[in-house]
């Protein structure tokens, strides 16, 4: 199902302005052969939208969990063009994006690429190795297939750049809490209050915060902070522990409880 043009900031934004905290968790696809039904099942447990990987050889913002997660679904011969086919058999109400490197669009063909993904039912992209500057490629693309366009904001982002990133982001403006890879930590710290503070006070586009969510506590800490959270590296130890979509679906349910003050 292609969802209409807009549809991850719009979701996002009401979502945010009637009151609720984001959730956006993170799934690989193909890391199991029933990896659209946790697709579904964090659908059905309350996430707002889902950001789904591309696995890719040489991830380098990704952490051991998550590189150990693309590495089964390589494995199992998971490929863009099936993830893609996949996802557009998975009919979900809640808008998708995919998050890979550019290397994959690019061996792909950039407008095919973009295309494909559109018709798959993908709203946004989020593409961590390339930077504003080089958006060039890329913009067109996008803007013709209707993709929205994800943009990351870390802590050592320099201040007059963020008001840049910010106002190009698209569908939401993906801050990074920590330095370094994804993965779980045992605290946040200050530093996802910190960016969230100067993320939104230059943007009103929807304000999220990934990277080190572990637990629903952490959760609802960081989303005070901003308008929701990511949450990957938790869920994907998950399903390569052997967990499938109901247990994953669950530890989903317990993150939304968190955020909406359960």
């Amino acid at each position: 199902m292609k969802a209409p043009d807009g549809f991850l900031e719009a979701h996002l934004r009401a979502r945010r302005d009637g009151g609720a905290k984001l959730l956006v968790p993170y799934i690989t696809g193909g890391i199991d052969p029933r990896w659209v039904d946790l697709v579904r099942s964090a659908a059905d447990a309350g996430a707002d939208a889902i950001e789904i990987g591309i696995p890719f050889s040489d991830p380098v913002m990704d952490g051991p969990t998550i590189q150990a997660a693309s590495e089964r679904a390589l494995e199992h011969g998971a490929t863009p063009a099936s993830i893609l086919d996949d996802l557009a058999e998975a009919d979900v109400d809640v808008p998708l994006a995919v998050m890979t490197y550019f290397n994959i669009v690019f061996h792909a063909g950039v407008e095919r690429f973009a295309s494909e993904a559109r018709a798959a039912g993908i709203s946004g992209v989020i593409l961590p190795d390339v930077p504003l500057e080089e958006m060039g490629e890329w913009d067109p693309a996008a803007a013709a297939a209707g993709l929205e366009t994800v943009m990351l904001v870390s802590p050592l982002t320099p201040e007059d750049r963020v008001p840049r990133l910010t106002g190009r982001a698209q569908g939401f403006v993906y801050g990074v809490n920590l330095l370094g890879v994804t993965g779980e930590r045992a605290s946040i710290g200050s530093m996802a209050a910190d960016l969230a503070g100067r993320l939104k006070a230059v943007t009103d586009v929807p304000t999220v915060m990934g990277f080190g969510v572990s637990t629903p506590a952490q959760a609802a800490e960081v989303a005070s902070h901003a308008d929701g959270v990511v949450v990957g590296s938790a869920l994907m130890r998950r399903v390569l522990d052997g967990e499938g979509p109901l247990r994953v679906g669950q530890a989903i349910s317990e993150l939304r409880a968190a955020l909406d003050g359960g």
